[in-house]
């Protein structure tokens, strides 16, 4: 009977670059947020929209590709279905008020940093080392959801920065995220290398 760790191992993860591709997007939207403090607030709920469209989108495909390959996969499904969601709300309302996009906000945020603890026990249990990092940074996550959850009404340039922060901390979670997949992706090929060698 073949070890269950091999059988692990030998399912490769497709796309993993996808959660690369949504960290970055989160993090140049924290970044941007940073250096353009003054911008208009219509300008930053525009921004927000596409990302979470973008991101949701991107989570989408990433779930139902890998439905067999990993577990939980509901849970990135359900995200980017929410992220999707918001993001087509957000767009839809171009005028929504300063109240209510950081409860948009950090409602999602809120789910996303869930959602990271989750990957991070799971990529524990598949013994990837530093998993413990990205609990952190979902921690971390979930302290800013509940911060712009609090008091959503903050002052002005408050608002932005602390939306940026909590914006940065998921984006490096999700990139952090694709390079443990990629090194869960590349195993299969090494195994297959090294059986050739033995054989050989």
């Amino acid at each position: 009977m073949e070890n269950s760790l091999f059988k692990k191992v030998k399912k490769a993860i497709d796309y993993w670059y996808i959660p690369l591709l949504v960290g970055i997007l989160f993090v140049g939207i924290g970044i941007w947020s940073f250096i353009t403090p003054l911008a208009a607030y219509l300008t930053l709920a525009l921004i927000f929209s596409i990302s979470f469209l973008g991101s949701g989108i991107f989570e989408i495909i990433f779930a139902l590709s890998n439905r067999k390959k990993i577990d939980n996969w509901g849970w990135t499904l359900a995200s980017g279905i929410l992220g999707l969601v918001v993001g087509i709300l957000l767009i839809s309302n171009p005028l929504i008020s300063i109240t209510i996009l950081p409860l948009y906000v950090g409602f999602v945020i809120l789910f996303r940093s869930i959602m990271a603890l989750v990957i991070a026990f799971d990529l524990k249990s598949y013994s990837v080392p530093d998993w413990g990092n990205l609990l952190a940074l979902g921690i971390l996550g979930i302290i800013f959801s509940f911060i712009l959850l609090w008091n959503p009404i903050f002052a002005g340039l408050s608002l932005v920065y602390w939306t940026a922060f909590a914006f940065i901390a998921i984006g490096v979670f999700y990139i952090y995220f694709s390079f443990k997949l990629k090194k869960i992706h590349d195993i299969p090929e090494r195994l297959h290398d090294l059986e050739d060698k033995i054989n050989s």
